[in-house]
């Protein structure tokens, strides 16, 4: 069922997520598209958020965005009354003006990732949410493996002090599983939806920006338009309960990215060997860290322990499976 819908405000709107927005051509959504856009949304009782580019928006359009409760994701350009802000890189996070009511961001690559994992740690005593987007899952190697494992503990290790210090941060590498009890994947096509400028709808805004093709065409493909709706074919392949490898998973806080699976195994319900192996890992590392704070006191006592388990890839399982 869908819940929520993510409208692109210009063709240059911020990525928040695995997918790389090169395009540097201004093309702002028609500002009568958008007002169809959040009736749409009215009409079908979905959460609105927008996604804008580095560039300010006209009054006329944010009076419009503001005639409707929603959630804003900005650019670290344009972080004022931003809900989420986007930080592209380590860099980007010097001398930031950080505040403890947005959500951020911060889209980087395992490299980076890894040569600045004191510096992120650091962020962690300025931002009260940090989501850390790796945006190279797919080219990781059984070395970046071994190095992740070692960046998790690191992180872990802050998580630890600051939860010690009295304070309370999330990661969303660490601290999201410890919170869950079930899949809080990304839901691209099932309970989430893209509206791009040009008036039709996407699986998510990835598939709207991609010039890429495969074996199997185009995957810049829509999923209907403001006129006639959504038409989604084979919409149960984008829900859980038809993912063969994920719906026996545990790993609750994986993305479960639908653009990387169709990336990556042409098959959007299928995640890669990658996205799996740095799901566990992260999984595994929560694990640690739920018992090594549970160890100072009482914490999350709601929650169940994380069982151990002994793969970091699920198919690797599939012979057990029920």
């Amino acid at each position: 069922m869908t819940q929520y819908i993510i409208i692109l405000l210009d063709d240059t709107s911020v990525s928040f997520c695995h997918y790389a927005n090169g395009l540097q051509k201004r093309n702002l959504i028609p500002l009568e598209t958008l007002k169809k856009g959040i009736m749409y949304a009215m009409k079908e009782n979905l959460n609105i958020q927008f996604v804008y580019p580095r560039h300010p928006m006209p009054q006329d359009y944010l009076e419009a965005i503001d005639s409707i409760d929603h959630t804003d994701i900005k650019p670290a350009s344009l972080h004022e009354q931003a809900d989420v802000v986007v930080l592209d890189g380590v860099e980007q996070t010097r001398d930031y003006p950080f505040t403890p009511n947005a959500a951020y961001v911060l889209r980087t690559g395992r490299e980076e990732l890894f040569a600045h994992t004191a510096g992120i740690c650091a962020l962690l005593d300025k931002a009260s949410r940090l989501n850390i987007v790796i945006t190279d899952i797919e080219h990781f190697t059984e070395d970046d493996f071994e190095r992740y494992k070692d960046t998790l503990r690191t992180l872990s290790e802050k998580v630890e002090n600051v939860y010690l210090s009295g304070k309370s941060v999330q990661l969303n590498l660490l601290t999201d599983r410890m919170m869950l009890d079930k899949m809080n994947n990304c839901g691209a096509g099932d309970t989430c939806i893209t509206l791009a400028p040009d008036g039709c709808f996407y699986v998510c805004p990835a598939f709207y920006l991609t010039k890429e093709e495969d074996g199997m065409g185009s995957l810049k493909t829509t999923i209907g338009d403001l006129q006639h709706g959504l038409s989604i074919k084979n919409p149960q392949l984008y829900k859980l309960d038809h993912a063969p490898i994920c719906r026996h998973c545990d790993a609750y806080q994986c993305n479960r990215c639908i653009w990387l699976n169709r990336k990556t195994t042409l098959e959007v319900n299928t995640p890669s060997h990658e996205q799996c192996v740095v799901a566990h890992l992260e999984r595994n590392a929560s694990r640690a860290l739920l018992d090594s704070i549970r160890r100072h006191g009482e914490f999350l006592p709601e929650r169940a322990s994380i069982k151990e388990t002994t793969y970091l890839d699920p198919f690797d399982m599939r012979k057990e499976w029920k």
